[in-house]
């Protein structure tokens, strides 16, 4: 093996300084190659073992180490100089597993790598030395794994429409499904690149073409430049773009600004400069909110309060009352009346007669403002079990909730609520504050 590496980069050397020859395109190849494989070897040098001491041992030479195999491969160049390559490769083996016993049969691995390969000169040489390095998969007995194949290899470019490949790789097993092991190759690789008569085109009438000029040096000819003295991209047949919007600057009424087409290369504008461009602006004469459109908030009832602040948008209403209409008559004062004078009979919720008069000023109340709505919540004082307080609390809500409604006013403008003792107004260890926290609350709103 050691005079494999030798020879190899013997003619690597060789490659490098070798006569030119006329040059063939090899755009994309295909290849069939037959190839030799020894897990051994790459076992041994994984665990310490040395090229010198193998060398010395003749190991390199043994057949019991080697295996045959084939592979086909597929490449396309990127560059003169770097090809993207593709191999699949298939063989018999008893795989040699670095912390595992052999299988003791023969069965088939698979691999498929692509490497990046890295010539030391173009296709115009005889012989071309080379680098290669990439990724793989392989496939044994249903156990997947990732291998890093690095190599160097020559090509002999001897033939027009085929090559021969030589090439010799150290597979890293990159999982523990993967052993490294060496892989040497040699196989033919012929041209499917059907550029055969373009180049004998080429080969007539280059000696009586003038050589295309390209004054400013950006890679497009002045027969095709649009901005001959400026230089510009391939895209904009020549032309620059400074501020990079597609717009080349001889048609850009704002070149250093990026824009649209449908503004010449200008920014869409913004009119009315409330932060939203007129493509999107349904008011773009008038200043307005993203929320909207760039429309101004609407005020739908005409009420002079936008409905984003209107607790009433439907109904026209006072900036003193959030948009909603006064209330007519003294709600307060009705309202404080009645409710305390709310009363009920000793740890009931029926409520005595005393209570009418100031109900059914909020009945009256209710009537002559249709758009307002009562809250009711009912309270009671620290006595007793907190559970039954709660549920004595809500019924006497309850309780005016339905006086109310038989009174004629509508179920859906009111709700009832028991508080039971959670929420105070006095000291409930005094008989006085005790009075005070048994009470009914009734609040307007909208």
């Amino acid at each position: 093996m050691k005079k494999i590496v030798v020879t190899l980069l013997a003619l690597c050397t060789l490659g490098a300084t070798f006569a030119q020859k006329k040059a063939t395109p090899r755009k994309k190849t295909l290849g069939i190659n037959f190839f030799l494989q020894d897990f051994a070897t790459g076992l041994a040098l994984d665990s310490g073992d040395k090229f010198s001491a193998i060398n010395s041992r003749g190991d390199w030479s043994k057949p019991s180490r080697l295996s045959t195999g084939i592979a086909i491969s597929y490449a396309e160049s990127l560059t003169k100089k770097i090809d993207l390559r593709g191999t699949i490769s298939g063989s018999f083996e008893d795989y040699l597993f670095k912390n595992r016993p052999q299988f003791g049969i023969n069965d088939f691995l698979g691999e498929l790598d692509a490497s990046l390969v890295v010539k030391a000169v173009n296709d115009n040489h005889y012989v071309i030395p080379y680098v290669s390095a990439g990724v793989g998969l392989s496939s044994y007995k249903g156990l997947f794994g990732a291998i890093a194949p690095i190599g160097v290899g020559l090509q002999f470019n001897f033939f027009n429409d085929a090559l021969i490949n030589l090439q010799s790789q150290m597979r890293l097993g990159l999982t523990d499904n993967t052993t490294n092991h060496l892989y040497h190759s040699i196989g033919v690789v012929t041209n499917v690149t059907n550029d055969k008569k373009k180049a004998v085109v080429a080969d007539v009438i280059a000696p009586i073409i003038a050589a295309k000029k390209d004054t400013d040096n950006d890679g497009v000819y002045d027969d095709a430049d649009q901005c001959p003295t400026e230089a510009g991209s391939v895209a904009l047949n020549g032309c620059p773009d400074k501020d990079n919007d597609g717009i080349a600057d001889k048609n850009d009424n704002c070149p250093d600004k990026a824009g649209v087409e449908k503004y010449q290369g200008c920014p869409v504008p913004d009119s009315d400069g409330d932060g939203v461009d007129d493509d999107m602006d349904k008011c773009p004469s008038q200043a307005g909110v993203a929320k909207y459109q760039g429309c101004p908030v609407p005020d739908t009832d005409g009420d002079g309060v936008n409905d984003d602040e209107d607790k009433c948008p439907t109904v026209a209403g006072i900036a003193a009352n959030q948009g909603c209409p006064a209330i007519k008559g003294d709600a307060a004062k009705t309202i404080d009346y009645a409710a305390k004078n709310i009363l009920f009979e000793t740890a009931s919720a029926k409520l005595v007669t005393s209570s009418y008069k100031g109900l059914n000023e909020v009945v009256a109340l209710l009537k002559n403002n249709p758009d307002v709505k009562l809250n009711i919540d009912g309270h009671t004082d620290s006595q007793g079990e907190a559970e039954k307080n709660v549920v004595l609390s809500q019924n006497r809500a309850n309780s005016v909730m339905a006086y109310l409604a038989n009174k004629g006013i509508a179920a859906d403008r009111m709700t009832a609520i028991g508080h039971g003792a959670d929420e105070p107004i006095a000291d409930n260890e005094t008989n006085a504050g005790k009075a005070k926290n048994r009470r009914v609350e009734l609040k307007l709103g909208y």
